[in-house]
């Protein structure tokens, strides 16, 4: 035998890698599975939504983050079929409620019905007890019946007639309104719009992107054949695996300044709320963890800073004159506040949570 060269181990016969074979960490095995679940998930719903790999891509942090996702913009962009083609392609209970001005708080949470045979009143759970809710037009619905909303998505629950229901994780509101100076529409309370994660715009595809779609759609609906490429099983372990990415202190110090840099701006009436600083930490380790890192830089706050944020935001009569938006003020923070270097976690950091 040559010197200093050794015969390969036999192979064990029971798939097993040989022997002293070192084991990946924890944390790559979670983010390898990480990146291919979402990435089934993705390559669904990018069926469905062609030409608009940003917005899937902030849907799934959304979903991640353990939040919730406000799809607005004008008629029909894609707005249902986003949330519509996100729903499908977790093999979890869907429900839909289509918003309307006469709909009633009871039809969203349920009611209590009298049983005469037990001599008491029974519990009919309404459509919010589903792993995703998808709410179509929520913004045609007046804010009486908004506000049913508001408990089961910030603390998972509903309460009816003195009795509280928890809602099964995973849980996600994904709702669709459209601008609120279009005909029949009524502008959300500033306490719902704070309880969604996050807020997206579709936007027109460019016209090769709106070719491949009448391509895909030609003869035949993507969504009617979607199925789904996971489960809620493996989403709660991913939403576990996102809660262990880390965040320096350097990095959560800049997610605050960056929120509390909103309540100084002069052309704002209200900056976003202490619940927005959360989300946004939550958004950025989502972020990270589907770049394929276990560590949040700077770089996962900007990305996500503009979705998380700007629908929080309310302006100043003045400043909605001068034609300014929420977006290009927190494009502007983004250039303003100072971005932390060196701000990577590593050995002998502080690898603390948020």
């Amino acid at each position: 035998m040559t010197p200093g060269i050794h015969p390969a181990a036999p192979p064990s016969g029971n798939g097993l890698p040989p022997a002293g074979t070192p084991a990946p960490a924890r944390g790559e095995v979670e983010l390898a599975e990480l990146h291919a679940a979402v990435g089934r998930i993705a390559g669904n719903v990018e069926r469905v939504l062609v030409g608009k790999p940003d917005v899937v891509r902030i849907a799934l942090v959304t979903l991640l983050a353990e939040g919730h996702l406000l799809v607005e913009d004008v008629p029909g962009v894609g707005k249902t079929s986003l949330a519509k083609a996100l729903a499908r392609s977790i093999d979890c209970s869907v429900s839909r409620i289509q918003f309307t001005p006469d709909l009633l708080p009871s039809d969203i949470t349920g009611v209590s019905i009298y049983n005469r045979h037990a001599d008491e009143f029974e519990f009919r759970p309404g459509p919010v007890f589903a792993n995703i809710v998808v709410g179509d037009e929520i913004n045609r619905a007046s804010p009486k019946t908004q506000s049913a909303l508001l408990e089961c998505m910030e603390e998972r629950q509903v309460t009816v007639d003195g009795r509280t229901h928890l809602l099964h994780a995973p849980f996600m509101v994904i709702a669709t309104q459209n601008p609120v100076e279009m005909e029949g529409t009524y502008a959300l309370p500033e306490a719902q719009r704070d309880r969604f994660t996050a807020r997206v715009s579709i936007g027109y595809p460019d016209p090769q992107a709106e070719l491949a779609m009448v391509d895909e759609h030609a003869g035949r609906d993507p969504l009617a054949e979607l199925g789904p490429v996971s489960d809620a099983g493996q989403v709660r372990a991913l939403v576990a695996a996102v809660r262990r990415v880390l965040m320096s202190v350097e990095v959560r110090r800049y997610a605050v300044e960056l929120v509390a840099a909103t309540r100084r701006l002069p052309e704002l009436r209200l900056g976003a709320s202490p619940r927005a600083t959360l989300h946004l930490v939550q958004a950025a380790r989502a972020h990270a963890a589907l770049a394929g890192r276990n560590f949040v830089v700077p770089d996962d706050v900007q990305a996500v800073a503009i979705p998380v944020l700007a629908h929080r935001l309310v302006l100043t009569p003045e400043a909605q004159a001068a034609r300014r938006t929420a977006a290009d003020l927190v494009r502007g923070l983004l250039h303003r506040v100072p971005v932390p270097h060196g701000s990577e976690p590593g050995p002998g950091r502080d690898r603390a949570r948020a």
